[in-house]
């Protein structure tokens, strides 16, 4: 099996972009990490799915939702994180790179136009930044564009 996956990310959307990506994850040990949601509550019937606070843009239960965040990768010890973003998914990455593991992040296809907050933030330290739409190729230059994962 080699390598352990940590997919991080919302609920709706941003779980339903993840998911898209169940072929190439599917062959490796992995879990995802998320908040708890009617959709990701009942991911957790068939998939290892890791709970976290809900940021919600509130510093209080943002710090909250970090360290349970590195204390989920620690005890997991995953050997990469792929994230769709946003709100657990941005805090995962930045708990995952302070702990050495390598961060691959995918900006939303909800952005054709213009760079999300969450995507902005990851871009300046994901290992790996993809982009789904050609037109966000002058925000991204060392990111590559990997088309629709839809």
């Amino acid at each position: 099996m080699g390598h352990k996956i940590c997919l991080a990310c919302s609920a709706g959307g941003h779980l339903t972009e993840m998911m898209q990506l169940s072929e190439f994850y599917s062959g490796y040990d992995h879990f995802f990490l998320t908040f708890e949601r009617p959709d990701t509550m009942s991911l957790g019937q068939k998939e290892k799915v890791r709970f976290a606070t809900l940021p919600a843009r509130n510093p209080f239960t943002a710090a909250k939702s970090f360290a349970e965040c590195i204390k989920i990768l620690r005890e997991e010890k995953p050997d990469i994180i792929i994230s769709t973003g946003a709100d657990v998914g941005l805090l995962a990455c930045v708990a995952a790179k302070l702990l050495g593991i390598k961060v691959i992040f995918i900006e939303s296809f909800c952005r054709p136009l213009k760079p999300g907050v969450s995507a902005r933030i990851a871009y300046t330290f994901a290992d790996l930044f993809i982009y789904q739409w050609e037109e966000l190729s002058k925000y991204y230059p060392k990111g590559i564009f990997g088309g629709s994962i839809f």
